[in-house]
């Protein structure tokens, strides 16, 4: 009888050693994914937030644009001239005091994110015309943090 038992339990020992592996793979797979099946909505608006970004009426530049490492309520530019299409607006914002870049004009009301010691960008999809560039933290566009963005 205690021969049985051991065996008994070495074969129940195998097969819960045998559940769990199949248990681990799963949840290793879990996830990713491997299959190249369509990606989960949780994937979808980065993916799609970076094609919207880089598509759309093709052209347009990079502009760089900076606030002074000092905290001051201003940027480096009060003017800037892109080509139509798709407009970047790199921000460099080496100061403690947080800042972020937005364009408006012609229908477009586009902003970045809010930064500190750090860079950030806002790209919106531009016809030929003026568009106002300004951050948009409370109180530093009427500090005068602001300028005018020629698209041509």
């Amino acid at each position: 009888m205690t021969r049985s038992l051991v065996t008994f339990a070495a074969v129940l020992l195998v097969a819960v050693a045998g559940c769990g592996g199949s248990s681990n793979e799963s949840s290793k797979n879990a996830g990713s994914n491997t299959t190249g099946a369509t990606p989960t909505p949780t994937e979808t608006p980065s993916a799609t937030a970076t094609a919207t970004a880089k598509s759309g009426g093709g052209g347009g530049e990079t502009v760089q644009l900076a606030a002074p490492a000092d905290g001051s309520l201003k940027f480096d530019k009060t003017t800037l001239d892109a080509k139509a299409g798709n407009v970047t607006i790199d921000l460099d914002n080496p100061s403690s005091t947080p800042h972020a870049v937005a364009i408006e004009g012609n229908g477009v009301d586009q902003s970045s994110q809010t930064v500190t010691a750090s860079k950030t960008s806002v790209t919106a999809d531009l016809k030929p015309g003026t568009y106002t560039f300004y951050c948009p933290v409370p109180g530093h566009r009427q500090a005068g943090m602001e300028g005018t963005l020629t698209v041509k």
